[in-house]
């Protein structure tokens, strides 16, 4: 694959310095060293708070949470995290929260699932529901769920979960998600060393969080698995062209739909797992991130424009 004909300059920038923080090797190293590593490079691209916007932090049933406010919302983003499950936590994402906050009027609940490998699945899972539920009892209204990688797939376990359970879920907004597609077809193989995630990573990372054999006919570990799609909510899906994982973007809104659903995919053209920190240094991602701010707002006023 020559990413060079699909990945543009500003692009090529934003990966170029994301790799400046990682050293050779790091994928290597021992996870507290790599936690390290992560952390300093989310600081590095910590972008602040924009005006208005305050925070709270809280222990939702034993899960940490961050609560972002501007002001007093009837609706709620709950909002997971990426990191492969091993790294990332409530700094990882804190400037991104805040501007989602800023920019659509909700209160955003940034959760702090237990990461692996201390913790396997389906801890990740029962942290997320557990949130979950706390959000809904302390601020009735509608709950938008939004994750992005890792985080994109514990939203989708919820939302599964959720259906004659929580009927305040309106919506979710998954950001180049990983739902447990095949990594022997299509994305997998085509994009299985591109830049920001490679296959073989994500097969780490699919690894070191369970213990023994892969978990069968389990979504609330993978949830394309799911033997039914139907009673999902409105779905907004964000697939990076150039990422292992894209394919699980449109085959999860192909469920959906099949189901009789309300599913929308944004396939974006020349971006690359991990996009998000490059919101404001590349015009492509600063245009999908709208995107992004768009769908929550439009879900969380409980409508569907696709």
């Amino acid at each position: 694959m020559d990413y060079n004909d699909l990945i543009d300059d500003e692009t090529w920038a934003f990966i170029n310095r994301t790799g400046d923080y990682y050293p050779p090797g790091t994928g290597e190293l021992p996870i507290a060293d790599q936690r390290a590593i992560y952390n300093r490079m989310c600081r590095e691209f910590f972008q602040g708070y924009p005006a208005g916007v305050s925070t709270e932090d809280r222990v939702a049933d034993g899960v940490p949470v961050r609560v972002y406010e501007c002001g007093q919302s009837s609706r709620t983003v709950l909002y997971f995290h990426g990191g492969g499950f091993i790294v990332g936590g409530l700094q990882s994402h804190d400037d991104i929260c805040a501007e989602i906050c800023a920019r659509t009027g909700l209160r955003v609940v940034s959760v702090d699932y237990r990461l692996a490998p201390e913790h396997k699945h389906p801890a990740q899972f029962e942290d997320a529901w557990a949130a979950s539920e706390y959000a809904a009892r302390t601020w009735p209204g509608p709950i938008i769920l939004v994750g992005d990688s890792a985080g994109a797939n514990l939203a989708a376990t919820v939302a599964h979960h959720a259906r004659g359970k929580m009927a305040a879920i309106a919506g979710q907004v998954l950001i180049y998600p990983g739902l447990g597609g095949d990594l022997q077809k299509g994305s997998y193989v085509a994009h299985a060393n591109a830049p920001m995630l490679t296959r073989e990573e994500i097969s780490f990372y699919s690894g070191i969080r369970i213990s023994g054999a892969e978990p069968v006919d389990d979504p609330t570990y993978a949830p394309l698995v799911d033997g039914d799609f139907s009673g999902l909510p409105p779905t907004v899906v964000f697939a990076a062209e150039c990422d292992p994982l894209h394919d699980d973007g449109p085959e999860y809104c192909d469920r959906i739909t099949a189901a009789s659903g309300k599913a929308h995919l944004y396939d974006e053209k020349g971006l690359v797992h991990g996009y998000l920190r490059g919101r404001t240094t590349v015009k492509r991602i600063e245009e999908s991130f709208s995107r992004i701010v768009s769908g929550i707002e439009v879900l969380g006023q409980g409508k569907w424009v696709w």
